[in-house]
């Protein structure tokens, strides 16, 4: 590691985080927290998180609750993922309910983008919607950076990520987040060194002050939490950036064919935001900036190439919209953050 990479993983790494909900939310004071779960046909799993999550919306004698919403993001789910999330008692918001002036994409990155019209925290925490054994203590995990702190803006988990191997109920303890290793910590250590202490960059259990995020663009699909980590970078530098040990963090594991789709789009994430290396160009005859993507399948006996479209498209800032929507709109003053769902500024 860098110099500066070694001085910040000792000095913004907490291994053993101790933050309570008892003592983390007198500290809020006027700042709302937001938890918000992307979700896409996950209905054996999103039940027992927001059940979990629930008695930290809750207050507690004199002590508030240390979430104000707990949003359900969801993606075009074909299964009951919705019903069973609200009935959990989470708020369930729809892609196409938020933004609405904007045709909804397909992809994590673009729930994520939208989910800031959808919520009102100052600080949003972020959660996948498909983890197993969920543990509600990352959420406080994740916040004591930002509570206890005004340098971060956003806070990263990691953890230990166990293999789970296809025969049911066999995992191995290690060979998780292969992608990681493989592609994402090697790419941010060459485009930019300093980051090579960030132990998963990719994690979907992470932290962030709204005024970052709507300030920022947001990366398509698996491509988003390179695109935010290089950003918070950029922007803040290492300061900015803090990480917290979560345990163990237990999901269903991908095949190498979905593994590099997911390879290509975080690396596009990356690509565009180094110098020297031009956006995407367009696909002929796709739908906005993608890029070719072939891999290689095995039909009985013959190899044949699979050429896919990977979007690699970019949502502007929310401010950006903010801004343009305020200056065509005069002295119209904008709406507040319950108008949003139904329309963009």
């Amino acid at each position: 590691m860098t110099p500066e990479a070694e001085r910040w993983f000792a000095a913004r790494s907490w291994q053993e985080p101790s933050w309570s909900v008892e003592r983390l939310a007198p500290l809020k004071g006027r700042t709302r927290v937001s938890v918000v779960l992307p979700a896409l046909n996950e209905q054996d799993t999103i039940a027992p998180i927001v059940t979990a999550l629930a008695p930290l919306a809750e207050p507690e004698g004199d002590r508030p609750p240390l979430v104000d919403e707990i949003v359900v993001l969801d993606s075009g789910s074909t299964d009951n993922t919705r019903e069973r999330a609200s009935w959990a008692g989470a708020s369930v918001v729809s892609r196409e309910d938020v933004l609405t002036e904007f045709e909804p994409r397909a992809g994590k990155g673009e729930v994520l983008w939208r989910s800031l019209a959808a919520v009102s925290g100052d600080v949003l925490v972020f959660l996948d919607s498909d983890l197993v054994d969920f543990d509600a203590g990352f959420v406080p995990a994740l916040l004591g950076p930002l509570l206890t702190r005004p340098e971060p803006v956003l806070v990263k988990g990691f953890y230990r990520r166990p293999l789970r191997l296809p025969r049911e109920g066999l995992q191995q303890a290690e060979g998780g987040g292969r992608v990681t290793e493989l592609l994402a910590r090697p790419v941010l250590s060459s485009v930019r060194p300093d980051l090579a202490g960030v132990i998963q960059p990719l994690g979907g259990e992470y932290a962030a002050r709204r005024e970052f995020l709507e300030a920022v663009p947001f990366a398509p699909g698996y491509g988003v939490e390179t695109g935010l980590l290089i950003d918070a970078y950029d922007r803040y530098g290492l300061d900015g950036l803090a990480q917290v040990n979560l345990g163990v963090r237990k999901h269903r594991n991908r095949g190498l064919l979905q593994l590099g789709v997911m390879s290509r789009q975080i690396l596009a994430a990356a690509l565009s935001r180094t110098e020297g290396h031009p956006h995407p160009a367009e696909v002929p005859g796709g739908s906005g900036t993608e890029v070719s993507y072939t891999q290689f399948v095995q039909l009985e006996s013959e190899w044949v190439p699979h050429e896919q479209a990977i979007p690699t498209a970019e949502r502007p800032p929310l401010r950006n919209l903010r801004e343009s929507q305020t200056r065509g709109a005069g002295s119209r003053t904008p709406p507040d953050a319950s108008d949003v769902r139904r329309t963009c500024w």
